[in-house]
């Protein structure tokens, strides 16, 4: 390093340090090194796979040989939003619906497990016991699931005895998404029950005692004060959650094997795969990915602008 000298008084000086830009240029460089590894594998199995889906989408491909591959312009996304196919319905609209229904379930429901074991002792051992369908894989949650829901199940066995008559939750296409959707936000409530204790602990306790002084009761605290306090948080796991149900399709496999009854649980993720790796119409697929990813994007923003719009802190 380099000293430049300045005046500083009446006959003093001071020696100003000054930076060399070559070692800028090598501190710069080292750490790009260190984060080489870290973006090889971002570009290598983000980036580049997310440019070769774009590439099919607009293409007729089979698989396998990249010389077999044709262009074919748009007429993957006519054929895949074209209202004749099944793709906008039922397909779409049941992914919609199940990802809606399991994000309302799921976070109405972590709201109140998390607001619970705030107020409650061994907080860890609780946590952790919610959390636990998240450590389970989906095979194994799908499966016990599906058990439960047998006419011989647990589920019906307990209608029974209440006097009502089993129910079809599987094999009937009515209750056959509904029953799925319950499913997917049970297994979810665990990881956003941990984020929202979280952020449950992070609003100061002065804000409650201030309020108990002024009279207030607890649902009057929970709407002033935690909830407010908690839309970081609760926007954070609603952004994940929607993310997570709108691409979800292991679930399906388990417990329906192939989307019936006649679609009734069929989503886009699945359809998906089927068309890629069941039929090898890898173009159709790319271009169902495509419109998904879309759908995803609009949303995540809807609901960033929503809470900026609010005023809300989500950086």
């Amino acid at each position: 390093m380099t000293t430049a000298v300045s005046k500083a008084g009446a006959g003093h000086t001071v020696a100003a340090p000054v930076s060399r830009p070559g070692k800028l240029h090598r501190e710069g460089r080292a750490a790009y090194l260190f984060l080489s590894p870290a973006l090889l594998f971002f570009c290598i199995f983000l980036i580049l796979p997310f440019m070769f889906a774009i590439v099919l989408a607009f293409s007729n491909w089979g698989g396998f040989d990249l010389g077999t591959m044709k262009w074919s312009g748009i007429a993957n996304f006519k054929e895949v939003l074209s209202f004749d196919g099944t793709f906008v319905k039922p397909i779409l609209v049941n992914t919609l619906l199940f990802a809606f229904g399991a994000v309302f379930m799921a976070t109405f429901g972590s709201v109140l497990v998390a607001y619970c074991i705030d107020r409650l002792s061994f907080q860890g051992f609780w946590r952790v016991l919610y959390f636990l369908p998240v450590v389970a894989t989906v095979v194994a949650i799908g499966n016990v699931w599906k058990m439960m829901y047998q006419p011989a199940g647990l589920i019906n066995a307990v209608l029974n005895k209440l006097g009502v008559n089993s129910v079809g939750f599987l094999s009937d296409a009515s209750y056959a998404l509904p029953s799925v959707t319950v499913v997917h936000a049970w297994a979810s409530i665990g990881g956003a029950v941990l984020i929202l204790t979280a952020g449950l602990k992070a609003i100061p306790d002065m804000y409650y005692e201030a309020a108990e002084m002024d009279g207030a009761n607890s649902w009057h605290m929970f709407w002033s004060i935690t909830l407010p306090l908690l839309r970081p948080a609760l926007l954070f796991v609603l952004i994940t959650q929607f993310i997570g149900g709108l691409q979800s399709f292991a679930l399906i496999i388990v417990m329906t094997g192939d989307g019936g009854p006649v679609n009734a649980t069929n989503v886009a993720a699945f359809e998906m795969y089927q068309r890629a790796f069941k039929y090898g119409a890898w173009g159709t697929a790319s271009a169902m990915a495509m419109v998904l990813f879309v759908i995803i994007l609009a949303i995540t923003l809807l609901q960033l602008w929503v809470a900026r719009r609010r005023g809300e802190e989500t950086s």
